[in-house]
């Protein structure tokens, strides 16, 4: 048992060793390690051992992220006025949050992504994992909204929301890495007016009311 439980630790400890090494190379030289091999032997382990806890960089960056979406749901949910709000507050809360999570690794992701997502069409690998969870999570928030009818449920396009809130996060991110406005001001004013024409897209509209008379009127024949 004694044995099991030191491997534990171990094995906590080693993937957290990987991870802020990793974040510090790039802090320091602006780019991420050469290779592998060099890392590894920079935390005095062999490239065999690095193995045990990630396959490459890519799952380092991965992690990170699913790290910072995490972090993010957990300041979230630890409010207990959270439970209270509309799916657009969720949203906007949700918003606010992260972007308040990634200003204490900003010059971490400067390093990375400054030019890498300039196109919101291309999507980094280790995005992926985050991008999986966040359209869980969205899918919770369009659920609800549904149900309070705050959502319009339109067929086709409803199966599509949680993809527009997803392009959304990253027009958000893109937004705040070039934002040069004090205390980032400009991007908390991007953030809730593109959340609001989000929602207000995916609400009833005029055009909504408008078929749903029409329709009556018809089968009122």
């Amino acid at each position: 048992m004694e044995t099991t439980a030191k491997k534990k630790t171990s094995k906590k400890d080693y993937r957290k060793l990987i991870l802020e090494s990793y974040q510090q190379h790039v802090l320091e030289f602006g780019k991420e390690p050469a290779s592998i091999f060099k890392f590894a032997k920079e935390l005095k382990m062999t490239e065999g051992e690095f193995y045990t806890w990630f396959t490459s960089f890519d799952a380092i960056k991965s992690e990170i992220w699913v790290q910072l979406f995490d972090e993010t749901v957990s300041q979230l949910e630890a409010q207990e006025v959270y439970k209270e709000y509309s799916a657009r507050e969720k949203f906007l809360g949700f918003l606010f949050t992260w972007i308040e999570v990634l200003k204490n690794n900003r010059s971490y992701l400067l390093s990375l992504y400054s030019e890498k997502l300039k196109s919101l069409t291309s999507l980094p690998t280790e995005l992926k994992e985050f991008r999986s969870k966040f359209k869980d999570y969205a899918g919770e928030i369009i659920l609800e909204g549904k149900e309070t009818q705050e959502i319009a449920n339109r067929p086709i396009l409803s199966d599509r929301y949680d993809e527009a809130l997803w392009v959304q996060v990253l027009f958000v991110f893109n937004y705040w890495l070039k934002d040069q406005s004090p205390g980032f001001e400009k991007t908390d004013a991007a953030i809730e007016k593109s959340v609001n024409l989000a929602f207000d897209l995916m609400g009833k509209s005029a055009l909504d009311s408008f078929l749903d008379f029409a329709k009556f009127l018809y089968q009122s024949k």
